[in-house]
């Protein structure tokens, strides 16, 4: 069997594949929240759980693993995860509602900084002086984006819709990065195709509890829109996970930033946004936090590996 870095090349490609599926998932979420359709949030998670659940289950039956694929020992942590990832998913739909597509995409960048914290503070993971000084760096950028929804650095009163977007991108951030604490927990003793399943199935149980706050009876166009949102969610996430299967993850996680300059191209051409100087410059800095972090880890585990090998016993 194939392990993870014998085909570093296929790994990259999946895994830009993946980038590009789902931002151009986020560019169906943001062109049927739009004032003229006006899907709400939770109906478009709805929408982007559920029918994600097939692409799934024809993956896992295509591989010969459903019956393995959906066994659980652990329903209440897949709960847990569940809910705190719907909170993201949700926050981020209504973010992209909010702000421009380039906007929610670098506050987005946010998570994996946050995760480190997160990781510190729930798994006693040791963070050294390095790593921590990045995600600082990382924050800052994030901090820049933000700076004029907020008003930081500026006279005039800021725009209260944009205020609000910034808010609950950022929120959406801080939970992706919670439930990902939680994958963390569960991949311990819990198959990938697990925890992509359940999530997809608690998505969409959560979602309903949006049901009564207003939801939309979408037309044809519309109804097809919300439905490839999810058939690519699911796409995404095969590609994802069939990504750190043929490469070590620390080769494939910087292809992650791609998604800025698809998001750039998109907001620019479909949706008329041309990203500001702010949103570039603080971009940049938590691009570059990122890229170092991943470089940092990945020199440590190479001197880990050559560490093993010296201890291991010639034979």
């Amino acid at each position: 069997m194939p392990t993870a870095s014998d085909y570093p090349l296929r790994g990259i490609l999946l895994k830009c594949g993946s980038v590009a599926v789902f931002t151009a998932m986020a560019a169906l979420v943001k062109a049927t929240s739009g004032p003229e359709i006006g899907v709400p949030a939770g109906e478009q998670v709805f929408f982007r759980s559920f029918f994600a659940i097939p692409v799934i289950l024809v993956w896992l039956i295509m591989r010969g693993e459903l019956s393995i694929g959906l066994r659980t020992f652990r329903p209440m942590g897949h709960f847990y995860r569940g809910l705190v990832g719907t909170a993201a998913m949700a926050l981020n739909f209504w973010g992209l509602s909010l702000l421009s597509f380039p906007e929610v995409t670098a506050i987005g960048y946010a998570a994996p900084l946050l995760v480190v914290i997160f990781a510190a503070m729930f798994l006693g993971e040791e963070v050294r002086l390095f790593r921590l000084s990045m995600v600082g760096l990382g924050l800052l950028g994030v901090l820049v984006v933000l700076s004029p929804q907020l008003g930081l650095g500026h006279a005039v009163v800021p725009d209260l819709t944009r205020s609000l977007g910034a808010v609950v991108t950022l929120g959406g951030a801080t939970c992706a990065a919670l439930a990902q604490i939680f994958v963390r927990k569960l991949v311990q003793d819990e198959r990938t195709s697990a925890i992509v399943f359940w999530f997809s199935v608690t998505a969409t149980v959560l979602s309903l509890i949006s049901l009564p706050f207003g939801w939309v009876m979408p037309d044809a166009t519309t109804a097809a829109l919300l439905v490839t949102m999810g058939l690519l969610g699911g796409v995404g996430q095969i590609l994802l996970t069939s990504a750190y299967r043929f490469a070590d993850a620390s080769l494939v996680a910087p292809f992650d930033y791609t998604s800025m300059i698809l998001a750039v191209g998109i907001g620019w051409f479909i949706f008329g946004e041309a990203p500001s100087l702010v949103v570039l410059i603080g971009s940049a800095l938590v691009i570059v936090a990122g890229l170092l972090i991943i470089w940092r880890e990945r020199q440590l585990g190479l001197e880990r590996s050559r560490q093993r090998r010296a201890m291991t016993p010639q034979g």
